[in-house]
């Protein structure tokens, strides 16, 4: 899941972003660009037209990955720099960026395993988001860490262990205005997931990191915590769970110390299952409160009550999404693709 935190969205607070996707040496990617469109919207209450148009289509940007996550958007500089996208191809250990005018190009590799070893078959990055600094904070999978991309270039980790214990894949993750981190913290990453020899922690966390840098469990009683949201006031943490014995979307109060309170079931995707492929995954909240959550099939467009609108649907597993800083495109990471979808009229 990646939410843009609004305060991000300014063009001076991105000044460091814009500057590393100019100096970090990138390359071309051999990946397809392909121009088309697929899937369809399925509407099932009339307020979703409010963000989808009747004719609107899918669009895919580009194709050929392996398996795509976690979009952030760059927007535009002052000096020149055009918008960007950034997202994770985990199996291939990479980050690239797709921008209008090159579409996509390489930005990081290695992304999320620095190891001489083999790692399995999703060492890479995870969930991306921006820092208060603008700069690129990434889940990694094989290095088990969440670390930030630092001004000369390397890496600073922020957390990699709990009370001492390695972290499992830290997956995703979403910063508050005020600077604090919330993260999940599944298996995924491990080369034998939740059987792996090398796993320490006998639980899958949700965690917060203060901007002191304390590191907090707020829950170890997600099977699988996955995609992570904050509501546009705060005042709600949503979580997704991607364990196939309890497909939900949850909703969290967060309490003044960063807590949490007692939790409430947005969805439940056990009947979706039965029609697509994939699992509750990553999301994007608009700043109207609106959630948009990857799920079987597509995204799920649901009310913060939880009333399902009506789907995106890509037809195929679609792991997560973000908005651009206006909030006229939504941009989706579906298998080994990269597709995005207009939003108003």
């Amino acid at each position: 899941m990646i939410l843009l935190p609004r305060a991000l969205a300014r063009t001076a607070v991105l000044a460091f972003v814009a500057s590393m996707i100019a100096s970090v040496g990138i390359d071309s990617a051999a990946v397809a660009q392909t121009p088309s469109t697929i899937g369809r919207v399925e509407r099932l209450d009339d307020s979703l037209n409010q963000f989808l148009a009747v004719d609107v289509k899918i669009e895919v940007l580009a194709a050929g990955f392996t398996w795509t996550e976690g979009p952030v958007w760059v927007p535009a500089q002052e000096d020149g720099q055009e918008d960007a996208l950034l997202f994770s191809d985990i199996p291939r250990n990479t980050i690239y960026r797709w921008s209008k005018s090159q579409g996509v190009e390489l930005f990081l590799e290695p992304s999320g395993y620095t190891g001489n070893t083999y790692y399995g078959l999703e060492p890479g990055s995870n969930g991306l988001m921006l820092d208060a600094k603008g700069r690129l904070v990434m889940c990694e999978h094989g290095d088990r860490r969440v670390s930030v991309l630092t001004i000369g270039g390397g890496k600073q980790t922020i957390v990699d262990n709990y009370q001492g214990k390695r972290l499992n894949s830290p997956n995703d993750l979403v910063f508050d205005q005020a600077g604090n981190l919330y993260f999940t913290d599944p298996p995924y990453g491990l080369p034998e997931r939740a059987e792996d020899k090398r796993r320490e922690l006998d639980f899958c966390g949700v965690y917060r990191v203060s901007t002191s840098g304390e590191v907090t469990l707020l829950t170890d009683s997600i099977a699988r915590p996955n995609g992570i949201g904050l509501s546009p006031d705060e005042k709600t943490l949503y979580i997704a769970q991607s364990d196939p014995q309890e497909p939900t979307w949850m909703a969290y109060p967060l309490k003044s110390d960063g807590s949490l309170g007692e939790r409430r079931v947005l969805g439940n995707a056990s009947d979706a299952m039965k029609e697509f492929p994939g699992l509750p995954d990553g999301m994007a909240v608009h700043s109207q409160g609106t959630l948009f959550a990857s799920g079987p099939g597509g995204i799920y467009v649901m009310t913060p009550d939880g009333k399902l609108l009506g789907r995106i649907l890509t037809g195929g597993r679609t792991s997560n999404c973000t908005f651009d800083s206006d909030e006229k495109w939504l941009y989706m990471t579906a298998d080994d693709k990269l597709c995005r979808i207009q939003i108003g009229h």
